[in-house]
């Protein structure tokens, strides 16, 4: 995501080396680059010219502190600037859920549609839920009766409640009775889905403005689509004129290749963006953290969220299982290895995963083919279940006619299956390294995983 800024910014951070101090002159080119980069990223002007007016006010002058250059401290300045203006000046806990009612706490998501409404109430609901809560979703989508089943079927997938709903009913008196079941049943959290428009018009809002008076809900979530670049800006400003908004959801930000409506949504609405979509599945659905966005859209990476990624999809029961038997000795099958493939792809494989690098670490990356990576990882996996526990646990039994064996239960040629060995043989060695406290020779040994040469 607007990787163009990133490349501008690291260009001026290399012309400006030698410089004692920042000044206007020195400043002038890279607050163009800056303000290039945004307008090319589909920002709104109004938030570019703030933005740089802040940038310009806090860096003339400064001194530049220790070994950094008057570059890296400019980056530095418009990295603070741009934290604070999608959010970071609202304070901490700006994007928090504010569910402190009287239960259950209803959440009313409204916004366009195509823009993500009924998936992100069922990705929503899958948070709360990780989050204790008891969760009842709701469709008062009368006019796309796919709505309601694909809501029922997101509830089922995450395991929540669901309160079925009639195309014939209106969708006022279907959220109202909804609000009566998750009373009698003791719900924490009434999730509301709605109705939208290909384009804003007048029933859409009186309708939602009708659901919000009855339902007076803790939250009115605007969601809304960030691939629709400046189109998001207007709809932004038409849904906080119609409705008293308290955050915004920022869906398929994984598919934008600009990102500006990131930026011009929370400046535009004057509410914190809460959420943001970074995936189709279910759990992709990330908590927004101004700072981490600021770090990523300046080519800093994100490494909390790889962090925090690891910690949601690894099984660290089975790390702890893994780690305890190398310990005692024993050594690493390729079932072992197998589940190793399989962590990974929980953490969104090899792009995943590097997508949230700094982008100096992103261009080492750069000349490996990480679509060939993931998919031999995948048939890597396809190999070793071909083969049996005993084979998993011993492969040096994996003579000529057991490779046959199990190149045809695979489907794939012998020559995958001796390549497989000889990469298993190889992430045996980084493992015996590991233990041996050689772990900058288990990170060069990386170098030979698949794709990654």
């Amino acid at each position: 995501m607007l990787d163009n800024l990133s490349q501008r910014l690291a260009r001026v951070v290399k012309t400006m080396r030698g410089e004692a101090r920042i000044t206007e002159a020195n400043t002038q080119d890279m607050l163009r680059e800056v303000r290039m980069a945004l307008l090319e990223a589909d920002v709104a002007l109004p938030v570019v010219r703030e933005l740089i007016a802040r940038v310009k006010e806090k860096a003339l002058g400064a001194d530049v502190v220790g070994s950094l250059s008057p570059g890296q401290a400019l980056v530095g300045v418009v990295q603070r600037e741009l934290t604070a203006i999608i959010g970071g000046d609202l304070g901490p806990d700006a994007g928090a859920l504010n569910l402190n009612v009287t239960p259950p706490a209803v959440i009313l998501m409204a916004g366009l549609q195509g823009a993500g409404k009924t998936t992100s109430a069922g990705k929503l609901a899958r948070l709360l839920k990780a989050d204790k809560k008891k969760v009842l979703v709701v469709s008062c989508d009368v006019y796309r009766p796919a709505a309601i089943e694909q809501l029922k079927t997101l509830a089922q997938q995450v395991g929540v409640d669901f309160f079925s709903s009639d195309l014939n009913e209106k969708p006022v008196a279907i959220a109202l009775a909804a609000l009566d079941w998750a009373k009698k049943h003791y719900h924490d959290v009434l999730i509301v889905d709605t109705a939208g428009r290909l384009a804003i018009d007048e029933a859409m809002m009186a309708e939602i403005a009708a659901l919000h008076g009855a339902l007076k809900p803790a939250e009115t979530l605007f969601v809304v689509d960030a691939m629709t670049g400046q189109d998001a800006v207007n709809t932004a400003r038409a849904f906080a004129d119609a409705l008293p908004l308290t955050g915004v959801v920022l869906t398929k930000l994984d598919g934008d290749a600009r990102g500006g409506a990131a930026l011009s949504v929370r400046h535009i609405s004057g509410k914190p963006i809460k959420y943001v979509g970074v995936s189709e599945k279910l759990d992709g659905l990330d908590v927004f953290h101004p700072d981490r966005m600021a770090q990523r859209i300046l080519g800093m990476g994100d490494i909390l969220a790889l962090v925090e990624e690891a910690q949601r999809n690894v099984d660290m029961g089975e790390a702890q299982k893994l780690a305890q038997k190398l310990k005692s000795g024993n050594r690493f099958s390729l079932e072992d290895f197998k589940s190793q493939l399989q962590q990974m792809n929980k953490m969104g494989g090899f792009s995943g995963l590097i997508d949230k690098l700094p982008a100096q670490m992103q261009a080492k990356a750069s000349g490996a083919d990480l679509g060939r990576a993931e998919r031999e990882t995948r048939r890597m996996e396809g190999i070793i279940n071909s083969m049996t526990m005993q084979e998993r646990e011993k492969p040096e039994l994996i003579k000529a006619s057991r490779k046959r064996r199990i190149a045809t239960g695979a489907g794939v040629p012998v020559q995958e299956v001796n390549r497989l060995l000889k990469q298993f043989e190889q992430m045996q060695t980084m493992m015996k390294q590991m233990q041996k406290g050689g772990l900058a020779k288990m990170m060069r040994g990386l170098r030979n995983l698949p794709g990654m040469r």
